[in-house]
């Protein structure tokens, strides 16, 4: 069993995106559901926008009570994933990471969001005591390889003491449609192939190489 918490410290970076993707790539595995921490219920809106009988895992709202939520989740499903609100001052965010086992954060290139996650990389040490089995892991989103912002981020990112995901998810126009269709990229047939293989790429990564390293941030 396994909480993952998808954080970050602005909005735009595909945080939400990631939950919805990951949580149905690890639905293929095994049960799944989303917890919806973010007080813009996103994610909430996003299941209530799809097929209710389509095999896409459940959404809770959760922007309150989010522990006792968790808690009572975590032994009916295999995988908890938490959606959680685009800052790091919100309370939701902090209870989340003190839950988690996993910690991913989506990392688009652009300098501010480089900034807001080192702020956010700080909140996360500062919470390792409280949860030392937390395995934090930055993951490049929204990548254009062509772009020079793109090609500079590695160098940048390693300026922070936090790990990187081999993985990096790239900018698609399939997942924004999935999302306005209520859908995954793993319903989206030949369109969200692509996407869908970084998905099952990052999962593996995550759970099928448990990396020592990967504790330390």
């Amino acid at each position: 069993m396994s909480i993952v918490a998808v954080v970050g410290n602005k909005g735009g970076t595909g945080k939400t995106t990631l939950s919805l993707n990951l949580a149905a790539g690890l639905a293929r595995r095994g049960s799944v559901v989303i917890v919806d921490a973010d007080p813009q219920q996103s994610a909430y809106q996003w299941r209530l926008t799809g097929d209710e009988n389509a095999a896409l895992p459940a959404v809770v709202a959760a922007a309150f009570g989010l522990e006792k939520t968790v808690q009572a989740l975590r032994d009916v499903h295999d995988h908890v994933v938490i959606d959680c609100p685009p800052s790091i001052k919100a309370p939701q965010t902090e209870h989340a990471l003190r839950l988690a086992d996993h910690a991913l954060i989506p990392l688009q290139p652009s300098p501010m969001d480089l900034w807001a996650t080192s702020h956010l990389a700080r909140v996360i040490e500062k919470l390792r005591p409280e949860n030392p089995r937390l395995r934090a892991l930055i993951v490049m989103s929204q990548m254009e390889p062509r772009t020079t912002l793109s090609r500079l981020m590695p160098e940048a990112v390693a300026e922070l003491d936090l790990p990187v995901a081999r993985t990096s998810l790239q900018r698609r126009s399939i997942h924004r449609l999935c999302v306005l269709e209520g859908r995954s990229v793993f319903q989206a047939g030949r369109r969200g192939a692509a996407a869908a293989a970084e998905i099952n790429d990052l999962i593996a990564e995550i759970f099928d190489h448990d990396d020592p390293d990967q504790n330390h941030a």
